[in-house]
């Protein structure tokens, strides 16, 4: 008997432990113990209890830089090789700085899935999906005539390359993160690393949980919250999931880095952005789910979502924010279907139903950022729609630093000018 009860217990420890593995995949891996421009840190440590910054140096000011966010549980549904990646990205021509691409449910979460390791190949797909887009989207931008002379063009390009590069990507059973950085300013990104935290069966394993991701961009930390959270509408589940919130809070360690005291923890970070299958359901009937739906009527819809009641609540999320809603609720949906929810009334006896709720979320913690957008995309997939975001946020930024990359940069510039006097002579 005492074997019996011990057994899921050691098979739950040895997975626990391969999560909590900081190890990922990137275009330019890092230990994060080694900086690749030596920056000043004038300033005084973090205030842990307040998650204020507190300067000493005076010579410093604020950049700004865009960040867009993508979260979609993909129903274990592998994509084709022809997938458009442009579907996620929607209307956004304005290339972003930042690109954070979360995903849930990657493979079936079946049990041979959830206890085995993950073998990459999946998160390999989505990557070199992304990585086409992204940078067909930055040679688009760059190489889009704008003097009418095409060879200067192709020299700027050179001068201001909006390439992207892969800093991140972590797959814990299902979920899956992936973060791209444009390449001319990488070497300003530090001490990238990951932690995974189950939530699933037993408590701990991935089938449920977050891989959580965090870096320092110049002198500002940001962190990235990939989850999936428990599923159920009945009564008194949404409970469960924010038992799983204050989990992946507290469970949440991230090495301190060596020359600076980083920041462990998630709240502790300058930015948190927390994306993905949040499960939240609406608080009604469901027929009455379905008739308000069918109105349009999110005002309504929106006073019973759970979300909502727990950010105003101030429990779990006490801090956090999240952006207007002004699009249709993103679950559940036949997949392969435009406009028909799960569960409609003409559908065979005896299958389930399941009420329409906004269970795809993007919500954020921390001064500094500033929403753009916030909607949802309408790629069928799954049985979930997309959801994206874009932030702007302020990033600190030396002066000292500053001069130098203005002084590289004018350097280069005057060598390509030189090149095409040569050129043109």
């Amino acid at each position: 008997m005492k074997g019996e009860v011990m057994w899921p217990r050691l098979v739950a420890s040895k997975v626990l432990k391969r999560l909590g593995s900081t190890n990922f995949v990137a275009d330019f891996p890092s230990d994060g113990s080694e900086d690749l421009l030596e920056i000043p840190h004038h300033f005084d440590k973090r205030s842990h209890s307040s998650g204020d910054i507190i300067f000493s140096d005076p010579h410093e000011e604020t950049q700004n830089y865009s960040v867009f966010v993508n979260t979609w549980n993909v129903g274990g549904v592998v994509p084709t090789d022809d997938f458009n990646v442009d579907d996620l990205l929607g209307t956004c021509h304005t290339s972003c700085d930042i690109y954070v691409f979360g995903f849930q449910e990657v493979v079936p979460l079946r049990a041979a899935n959830v206890l085995g390791l993950e073998s990459g190949r999946i998160s390999a797909k989505w990557n070199s999906l992304i990585r086409q887009a992204l940078n067909k989207k930055g040679k688009e931008n760059t190489n889009s005539p704008k003097n009418g002379n095409a060879n200067i063009d192709e020299n700027i390009g050179q001068l201001f390359p909006q390439e992207f590069s892969c800093i991140i990507s972590k797959q814990m059973v299902g979920i899956l993160i992936s973060v791209w950085v444009r390449n001319d300013f990488r070497s300003f990104i530090r001490y990238p690393s990951v932690s995974c935290v189950g939530c699933g069966v037993m408590g701990c394993l991935g089938n449920k949980g977050a891989v959580s991701v965090r870096f320092q961009l110049h002198q500002t930390s940001l962190c990235f919250v990939c989850t999936h959270l428990a599923s159920g509408g009945r009564e008194g589940d949404e409970k469960i999931r924010n038992s799983n919130v204050a989990e992946i809070f507290s469970r949440t360690t991230f090495p301190k880095g060596s020359s600076l005291e980083l920041p462990r923890k998630i709240l502790d970070h300058d930015r948190v952005i927390l994306l993905g299958d949040l499960n939240y359901r609406i608080s009604l009937p469901e027929s009455t789910t379905r008739i308000l739906v069918e109105k349009g009527d999110w005002n309504a819809l929106l006073e019973k979502d759970q979300l909502r009641m727990e950010l105003m609540d101030g429990q779990v999320f006490e801090g956090w924010q999240e952006g207007m809603i002004k699009f249709a609720p993103t679950y559940k949906y036949y997949p392969n279907s435009s406009n028909f929810y799960y569960g409609r009334p003409e559908v065979k006896r005896g299958e389930k139903k399941r009420s329409p709720a906004w269970c795809d979320r993007i919500i954020w913690y921390g001064e500094g950022l500033k929403k753009q957008l916030y909607a949802r995309g309408e790629s069928t997939l799954s049985d979930h729609r997309p959801v994206k975001a874009i932030f702007s946020t302020q990033v600190r930024v030396s002066r000292k630093l500053k001069r130098l990359q203005s002084f590289f940069l004018s350097e280069r510039f005057d060598q390509i000018t030189s090149q095409l006097e040569m050129h043109s002579e």
